[in-house]
């Protein structure tokens, strides 16, 4: 038995448009594999996308649900306060869209926010300094990385700005002594991002354990690595790896796009 039937989630997608059902299939798969990857915290992250063409509405996934069992039609519709725009069965944590909500208004950019509790990306957010340049993946990541001194679980609003000063126009985001945030144009961007960001932290967690010296990448290799990621991606980005992503998904369990 699937886990819709065991939830018996009814879909929307006669309620809404092609459009933001599509996203909703996406952002359910995105949550479906970050529970597949390890990088979830039981209930207690986010990934937010945008509704597509509408101002100032997102897709959330309900709070208490586990990452494994969200499903397009169980993601709720919340606006920039994290209330709820919809007649969703399911509760949300308006709280838990925070640092979000901060994101999303001021990077109409992004697309989709995907933060994670991972244990590797807090261990490294743990150290003072960060990242290091030691892997290809770390390269990548240091071209585009911000960090946010921690202040306390994100539960004020008063924390926003300095989040959205510290984020500027990056896209991936160390909160130090938390975790991780990447932003994308799409949920798949968001998502290799995430990837990235992950293998960079696990690498630099197994190679601290080794004991030995680490070699650190130059600094004007770093300088050119978005341009060698659009070239490896044949700058299509997350597009290049998401179908594949989706067929794996799907060889498991559908479930996630009802």
């Amino acid at each position: 038995m699937s886990t819709a039937n065991k939830l018996s989630i009814p879909s929307v997608q006669d309620r809404v448009s092609a459009e933001e059902w599509q996203t909703r299939v996406d952002l359910a798969a995105c949550y479906r594999l970050v529970a597949r990857f390890g990088w979830s915290d039981l209930v207690f992250t986010h990934i937010s996308a945008r509704v597509p063409g509408v101002k100032d509405q997102f897709l959330i996934n309900p709070y208490g649900m586990m990452f494994e069992e969200v499903t397009a039609s169980s993601l709720v519709k919340v606006g920039m306060a994290g209330e709820k725009l919809d007649d969703s069965p399911f509760p949300v944590n308006p709280a838990g869209f925070v640092i979000h909500s901060a994101v999303h208004s001021a990077r109409h950019d992004a697309q989709c926010v995907l933060h994670v509790h991972s244990l590797n990306g807090v261990a490294v957010s743990a150290q003072r300094e960060g990242v290091l340049p030691i892997s290809q993946q770390a390269m990548f990541v240091l071209a585009s990385l911000a960090y946010h001194d921690y202040e306390g679980v994100a539960l004020n609003d008063e924390e926003k700005p300095r989040l959205v000063a510290d984020l500027g126009n990056k896209t991936f985001f160390m909160l130090r002594n938390h975790g991780l945030l990447t932003v994308g144009p799409s949920i798949a961007d968001a998502f290799l991002a995430m990837y990235i960001f992950e293998a960079a932290c696990n690498i630099q967690i197994r190679a601290q354990s080794g004991g030995r010296d680490l070699t650190p990448i130059p600094a004007a290799m770093i300088a050119g690595a978005q341009a060698q990621a659009a070239a490896v991606t044949r700058s299509l980005g997350g597009k290049l790896v998401w179908p594949g992503l989706l067929r794996m998904l799907d060889r498991a369990d559908f479930s996630y796009a009802t």
